[in-house]
């Protein structure tokens, strides 16, 4: 792919494996800046030395809970004292635990809801006056329970559709400010996403039958790199998934 960002600078949460460490590559093979943000610092903190060694750009690791307000407000103030500014959020940070309503947990309940939601929340809040100053995009990453009835984890689902809702409200709110808006919304990924459920998404799907984190990485740098117009919304689903699903 050819779309370019050099020296922009884009913060990524969730960074440290999985979608994030790949959108991370991504983008700096673009020709951003990173600020990598998730809880281990250890595992940014590698990430951000193959970005430095592959990709000769600038890092900037945050350890950051995005269930913590002042976390994420500390995330953000960061991004603009080392870099300036900031072109482009990824709110990729997000997580399911649990199944069916009956026998959730209040913990788990709130575990989901802390992160999929306040979480984007707080992020999208304070990077909104930023972005807003370079014609920037904020980018959230969805999922195709956010937009089909998911009955084996209501919950997680729910908090998809949040995020759908909210990017999409978001979008009409500071669009006529030069915000770019766009939502990808992945099916299953090969990555360790599903681990608390059992077998992670790597283990359950042979390599082909899943969508990889790099492809979702293609299309974050894809809209991050539009200039002037926005991708609305892309969905990269495995390709029976309809019919898995539907039939």
């Amino acid at each position: 792919m050819s779309e370019s960002l050099e020296q922009d600078t884009v913060i990524v949460t969730g960074a440290s494996s999985g979608i994030g460490a790949a959108t991370c590559h991504e983008l700096a093979a673009a020709g951003a800046n990173v600020v990598l943000a998730a809880r281990s610092e250890e595992q940014l903190e590698a990430v951000a030395d193959d970005l430095e060694a592959d990709h000769d750009v600038e890092t900037l690791v945050v350890p950051t809970d995005v269930r913590e307000e002042d976390d994420v407000d500390v995330l953000i103030e960061a991004a603009v004292d080392r870099f300036g500014g900031i072109d482009v959020l990824v709110n990729n940070a997000g997580l399911a635990r649990g199944s069916d309503v009956e026998s959730l947990t209040t913990d788990e309940y709130e575990t989901m809801q802390e992160t999929n939601v306040d979480g984007v929340f707080y992020a999208t809040r304070a990077a909104i006056p930023h972005v807003r100053e370079r014609d920037g995009h904020l980018i959230f990453v969805g999922s195709f329970a956010g937009q089909y009835p998911r009955p084996f984890n209501p919950v997680y689902a729910a908090s998809k559709w949040w995020v759908r809702g909210f990017a999409k409200s978001v979008a009409a709110q500071v669009g006529d400010d030069g915000v770019g808006v766009t939502i990808v919304n992945p099916s299953e990924v090969r990555s360790q996403f599903g681990a608390a459920g059992g077998d992670p998404f790597v283990e359950r799907f042979d390599e082909g039958e899943a969508t990889e984190p790099g492809e979702i990485a293609e299309a974050i740098r894809f809209a991050a790199s539009r200039n002037g117009s926005s991708v609305t919304e892309l969905d990269l689903y495995r390709r029976d998934k309809f019919a898995d699903t539907f039939e």
